[in-house]
C-alpha cells in the first residue's frame, strides 16, 4: 500500500507500524479467502467466486487450527475476504477467535449483506476495520458488480457499520471501465464518514483474466495519480484523519516522490524515507494469502504460484521453508526482473511491482509489470 496522504502531507495513521517495518521471512499480513461463495458476480473477481460455498472449504475446526498457528507465528493481521465473507456462517466465531489470540481481524466485503444486527455482530466479534467495495456511484457500481441495487445495498451496509462504531473504509478498483468514477468515489468516501479510501490498481486474475486490456494506459494512470494527489491534499486540509491510499502498483510511490521533489523537496525527503522503509511490493515477504480450500499463495492474485496447503502442513512451516523456490525468488527478486523492471533504478522502493500482473499479461512472472506508467527517463533517473 502507498499512503498518498502520509507521503504528501504527513500525519500518523493506524497502518504505519506495519507499512514501514520491513522483514524477510517474518510474520506476514495474511489475507484469507474464507469462502468462494458470493451474492454478486464482479467482473474483476480474482477468486472466481460463485453463488454457493465449495464443499471442501476449510471447516470451522480447520480454520481455528490455522488461526492458532498464525497467532503463534506472530501474524499481526488476518484479512477475512472471499467471495463474500458474510456468506460463511462461522465468520463471527472465527473473527472472535483470532482477536482472542492477538491477531487483528479485518474484513473485506461487498457490504450488501450487512444489516443492523450483522454490523453489531461484526463489532462484538472483534473486527477492527471493515473495507467495503464501491466501484462507482449508482448504476456504474451495479454494472461492474453484476447486480442491480448493489450500490444502495453497499451504502446501507456501510452506514450500519459506522452506526455500530466500526472503523470503516472504501475500496475501489481502478481500471478503464471505472476510471471515470474515480473522482465521484473519492467525493463519496470523503462525505460518507469513511476513515479511508483504498484505490486498487487492477490485477487481472481469476475471473478478471479477461480484463488484461483494461489496465490503465500510462497517460490514464498518470492522470489518475494527479487527481489522487490533489484530492489527498484537499482532504487532509479539511480532515487530517482521512487517508487516501493506492494499492498494487508501487510505481505510484516513485511518481509521488518525483512529483514532490519538484515542488516540496523537504516533503520529498520524508517521503523517500517512508518509501525506503516500506520496500515496495511485499508479496511472499510481508504479504500472504490462504485460499478457501487451504492453499497458500504469495498474495491474493498469485494463484499460479502455490506454496503449500495448510491441510497438509502448517502455514508457519510453509512460510519458513527456505527450500521453497518461489519464496526464495520473491524474497530476492531484483536480479530476476526483466525488461523495464530489470533496468529500473527504483527497485528499492518498488521491488518490481506486481509479479501476478506480469504473469497475467506476459505469461512470465519476471517480465516487466504492465501496470508501470513511469517514462523511460523516469525509469533511468535514479
Amino acid at each position: 500500500m502507498i499512503n498518498v496522504t502520509k507521503l504528501c502531507c504527513g500525519g500518523e495513521f493506524a497502518g504505519d507500524a506495519l507499512r514501514y517495518a520491513r522483514g524477510i521471512g517474518g510474520a506476514p499480513v495474511v489475507a484469507w479467502n474464507c469462502t468462494e461463495a458470493c451474492n454478486l458476480a464482479c467482473r474483476h473477481c480474482y477468486s472466481e467466486a460463485r453463488p454457493g460455498r465449495a464443499a471442501d472449504e476449510l471447516t470451522t475446526d480447520e480454520a481455528r487450527g490455522m488461526i492458532e498457528d498464525l497467532a503463534g507465528l506472530g501474524v499481526p493481521v488476518l484479512l477475512f475476504s472471499g467471495g463474500e465473507p458474510l456468506m460463511r456462517g462461522d465468520l463471527f466465531e472465527l473473527a472472535a477467535f483470532a482477536a482472542g489470540k492477538g491477531v487483528r481481524a479485518v474484513l473485506s466485503t461487498n457490504g450488501t449483506l450487512i444489516g443492523a444486527s450483522a454490523a453489531r455482530e461484526l463489532r462484538r466479534s472483534g473486527f477492527s476495520y471493515v473495507g467495503i467495495s464501491i466501484d462507482g456511484i449508482g448504476e456504474a457500481h451495479d454494472r461492474f458488480r453484476g447486480a442491480a441495487g448493489a450500490f444502495e445495498a453497499a451504502v446501507g451496509g456501510m452506514r450500519r457499520c459506522l452506526e455500530a462504531g466500526l472503523r470503516t473504509g472504501v475500496r475501489f478498483t481502478l481500471s478503464r471501465p471505472t476510471l471515470a468514477q474515480l473522482g465521484p468515489v473519492i467525493a463519496f468516501a470523503r462525505s460518507s464518514g469513511a476513515a479511508r479510501l483504498c484505490v486498487y490498481h487492477l490485477v487481472p486474475s481469476g475471473r478478471g483474466k479477461g480484463m488484461r486490456r483494461e489496465i490503465l494506459a500510462p497517460r490514464e494512470a498518470r492522470a489518475a495519480m494527479e487527481l489522487i494527489f490533489r484530492e489527498a491534499r484537499a482532504a487532509h486540509r479539511s480532515d487530517p484523519s482521512f487517508e487516501l491510499l493506492t494499492v498494487d502498483n508501487h510505481a505510484d510511490g516513485v511518481y509521488l516522490y518525483l512529483r514532490l521533489l519538484m515542488e516540496d523537496p523537504s516533503r520529498a525527503e520524508a517521503a523517500w524515507g517512508l518509501l525506503s522503509a516500506a520496500g515496495g511490493n511485499r508479496s511472499g515477504i510481508g504479504v500472504a494469502c490462504v485460499g478457501a480450500r487451504g492453499g497458500v499463495f504469495p498474495d491474493q492474485f498469485s494463484r499460479a504460484f502455490p506454496l503449500g496447503d495448510v491441510r497438509r502442513r502448517s502455514f508457519s512451516s510453509i512460510w519458513g521453508d527456505e527450500g521453497n523456490l518461489i519464496l526464495r525468488q520473491l524474497r530476492s527478486r531484483a536480479g530476476l526482473l526483466k525488461g523495464r523492471c530489470g533496468r529500473c533504478g527504483w527497485k528499492g522502493i518498488c521491488n518490481g511491482g506486481m509479479r501476478a500482473r506480469a504473469m497475467a499479461v506476459h505469461g512470465d512472472p519476471w517480465a516487466e509489470d504492465p501496470g508501470c506508467y513511469l517514462s523511460e527517463g523516469e525509469v533511468a533517473q535514479h
